[in-house]
């Protein structure tokens, strides 16, 4: 169990300006929050919204080394998980020490704070006022405009905290010292991993993971994690999205993934790999919008994932993954593709298929499969490395230029250039079945992430994509049945024209022109509602918790 905790003091009406040399120990200070929870029962039927799956994978054919170092990779999930908590939030022993309700503590460690991920970030406990857009990036009264006129070096960097000095200006702090004590454990694990991995690909990844947590310095491992091919244990660990800072889109939070690979299902996908230069060529839009080649070592990867912690833990949850995030590597080596193949059939089974008795055209249910599931969200993180990570007018890094609507636009992208993929690909003869399967499949997917709520860059990047479906005809609502039926032919359409859309905006760096697209679109509508409704009363959850840990897989 971490040992990660925040000492607590009660600080809510003193004034923060603090002295630098004592700032990390400040920040580890928290405000205790006065709270009145609501009844267990209304906080069951906020638990409602999930579903519990034990999260496991057959380790039978695991070495005895493999088997002894997912215990220690898990304790690593651990920390991460904690030092997510205070870049959440910040005082976590102190809201918990406030409930003495078991649902509203559950519900709390679900959202790692006391804002409902699911719900726009809607406070949920009483006395807690909004969310802060920096969570605990940033100080909570700094302004965008003090942040842009403040002259810190590595303000942007993904790697560092804004904090005050004593005199009240702004000034950075590294991860690696704020989490001095934290990250030395981890990566002291880590190195113990090494030690007993039997593959060599992987014991150098996981010595050099260890040495940039302690470092803040990534390039290296994300290098080294890359050129893992025949590993079957893998983790994604340290400060990787930067979905939690929606201020800016800039600082990265910790998560872990502690993963086994399924060799067989990876072998099966490693042929897509090979096509993304041809399909990045035929991209829907303009040359100058793809004129940078993907890398030509991405990778397709099946796996199943045993331990969830952080960021990705946090209200919905993660299915499949395309990392490194660092453009440099991207256009260097690729991306890996990690398809989370036991987290994305529980939420198939418990979540998608029902969502479709309600909502989809009783004719064309029967094109909701897993195969098409499956397809749909691993083309969704290939498409992740097409398009343009570096803006064509000069203004940075498309990330840099569209700041907190980065991760909504180009999960999007991903989304359509997905579906865009898997109808060339058909056309080719490179994916089978009907291609209906696809797109039904697809349709429903819109309702199941359009609920994770607009605090979602996923949840965002759905509702902009329904709205702009709709617009384009691209299917019809029964207005007896209420259920919707696709129109094949303007779906594609609609595909198009949104793909040529969302890769001209990131090519630009358009960001005034996002903004007004996220504004109009990203909302929903009262007949959405009504739909999102109805499925609340079916008693459809949202999304999924884990019942996951070392015992859940018997070690």
């Amino acid at each position: 169990m971490s040992k990660f905790f925040f000492k607590l003091s009660i600080v809510a009406l003193i004034p923060l300006l603090l002295a630098a040399c004592d700032q990390k120990k400040q920040d580890q200070q928290a405000v205790e929050v006065e709270t009145e929870p609501k009844e267990d029962s209304v906080f069951n039927a906020l638990l409602d919204k999930y579903t519990t799956v034990k999260l496991t994978t057959d380790i039978s054919a695991l070495t005895e080394n493999q088997k002894q170092m997912i215990p220690m990779l898990i304790e690593v999930g651990k920390i991460m998980d904690e030092l997510f908590w205070f870049e959440a939030y910040g005082k976590k022993d102190s809201l918990l020490s406030t409930l003495n309700h078991e649902a509203a503590s559950k519900f709390v460690n679900i959202n790692y704070g006391p804002w409902d991920r699911l719900d726009g970030n809607k406070p949920f406990i009483e006395g807690v006022g909004p969310k802060p857009a920096g969570a605990n990036f940033y100080p909570e009264d700094m302004t965008k405009e003090e942040f842009e006129a403040a002259a810190i070096e590595d303000k942007a960097s993904l790697y560092t905290f804004i904090r005050r000095d004593s005199a009240g200006n702004l000034t950075s702090i590294p991860y690696h010292v704020m989490f001095e004590e934290q990250v030395k454990k981890a990566a002291d694990l880590l190195k113990k991993a090494a030690a007993l991995a039997d593959n060599a690909e992987l014991k150098k990844y996981l010595n050099l993971r260890a040495e940039a947590l302690l470092t803040d310095n990534y390039y290296e491992s994300d290098i080294a994690w890359m050129d893992m091919k025949t590993n079957q244990i893998d983790i994604i660990t340290g400060p990787i999205e930067t979905y939690e800072d929606q201020l800016f889109g800039y600082k990265a939070a910790h998560e872990t993934y502690v993963l086994v690979k399924d060799m067989e299902w990876s072998k099966r996908l490693a042929k897509y790999a090979a096509l993304l230069p041809e399909l990045q060529r035929g991209l829907p839009v303009e040359e100058k919008y793809k004129k940078e080649k993907p890398g030509t070592d991405s990778q397709l990867a099946a796996f199943d994932v045993v331990y969830y912690a952080g960021d990705c833990n946090a209200g919905s949850k993660t299915i499949a993954v395309n990392l490194p995030n660092d453009e440099e590597v991207q256009l260097k080596k690729g991306t890996r593709r990690s398809q989370l193949k036991n987290a994305m059939k529980a939420k198939f089974d418990e979540i998608l298929v029902p969502i479709s008795k309600v909502l989809i055209d009783e004719e064309q249910q029967k094109y909701i499969t897993f195969d098409a599931f499956f397809a749909n969200t691993m083309f969704h993180e290939v498409a992740h490395g097409l398009g343009i990570k570096n803006t064509v007018n000069g203004k940075g890094t498309v990330r840099e230029a569209l700041k907190e609507h980065a991760s909504a636009l180009e999960e999007g992208k991903a989304d359509v250039l997905g579906l865009y993929m898997i109808t060339k690909l058909h056309e080719k003869g490179e994916i089978e079945g009907d291609l209906m399967e696809y797109y039904t499949t697809f349709m429903a997917s819109i309702f199941r992430s359009v609920r994770f709520g607009a605090s979602s860059a996923h949840g965002k990047a759905n509702m902009v994509r329904f709205n702009y479906f709709k617009d384009q005809g691209a299917f019809a609502q029964d207005p007896e049945k209420g259920t919707y039926k696709i129109n094949f032919e303007k779906m594609q359409d609609a595909m198009n024209s949104l793909s040529e859309k969302i890769l001209t905006l990131q090519g630009e760096g358009d960001y005034e022109g996002v903004k007004q697209l996220v504004d109009e679109k990203a909302i929903i509508q009262p007949e959405l509602q009504n739909d999102l409704d109805k499925l609340a009363e079916q008693g459809i959850p949202v999304d999924i918790v884990f019942e996951q840990g070392v015992d859940v897989l018997g070690l």
